[in-house]
């Protein structure tokens, strides 16, 4: 499991982050101090408090750097 902080701060960056994700068989949790999410769950996401950078839980074991690709515009440095 590789875990990184992302931010998702506006509505179309929530949206693009899901269609990016989506495209993968592996599994996301986004963690948000005690709640876990579902990522691919655009309504979940929506429930978290976003304006800090949350946790994302990638459980892959193949496609790691394809994902790492895909995620670069969300994680926070």
């Amino acid at each position: 499991m590789n875990t990184v902080k992302i931010s998702l701060n506006s509505i179309d960056k929530v949206k693009s982050f899901v269609n990016e994700i989506t495209k993968f068989d592996s599994d996301f949790d986004l963690v948000s101090g005690r709640y876990v999410i579902d990522a691919k769950s655009i309504m979940g996401i929506f429930s978290l408090d976003l304006s800090k950078p949350i946790d994302l839980n990638i459980h892959a074991d193949k496609d790691i750097d394809e994902i790492m690709k895909v995620l670069a515009p969300y994680i926070v440095k």
